[in-house]
């Protein structure tokens, strides 16, 4: 299953708002074929229920349970702020957008998890220079 695809991944220079970058998210997942628009909907209600900053620079936006309507396939977006987006008071650099079918998105945001566990692993996503290094470093996610 393919949920990361190179039009999916994004690095800016500078920085976002936290309302901003769920709209991009949403946008990517959207053209991805993977969400509606509601999407981001669901997505600003998850943040006002629970933040979903993980730590190590990373959040991960999801929907919540009852936008299923909202969720037509499972798919990433990943958006590197260089300039940073204040994620509920937390300095986010990586904004990962999630939309899984069913069960999925679990096994998705656990292998996101396990790559943003690992200093050195955030170190090469830092240090990628372009959206294709950025991608090649992710798509382990495929498999």
């Amino acid at each position: 299953m393919s949920v990361l695809s190179l039009d999916q991944v994004r690095i800016h220079s500078g920085g976002s708002t936290q309302e901003a970058a769920l709209q991009e998210a949403t946008d990517i997942l959207v053209a991805a074929g993977a969400v509606t628009p509601a999407y981001v909907d669901a997505m600003r209600q998850r943040e006002q229920t629970v933040s979903t900053y993980m730590g190590n620079g990373l959040a991960i936006p999801h929907g919540t349970n009852d936008a299923k309507d909202a969720i037509l396939g499972s798919a990433l977006s990943v958006v590197r702020y260089d300039g940073g987006v204040d994620w509920d008071g937390e300095q986010a650099t990586f904004v990962v957008g999630i939309a899984g079918r069913g069960d999925e998105h679990l096994e998705i945001l656990s292998q996101i998890a396990i790559l943003f566990s690992d200093e050195d692993d955030v170190a090469k996503l830092n240090a990628a220079q372009t959206p294709e290094d950025l991608y090649a470093l992710l798509s382990a996610v495929n498999d």
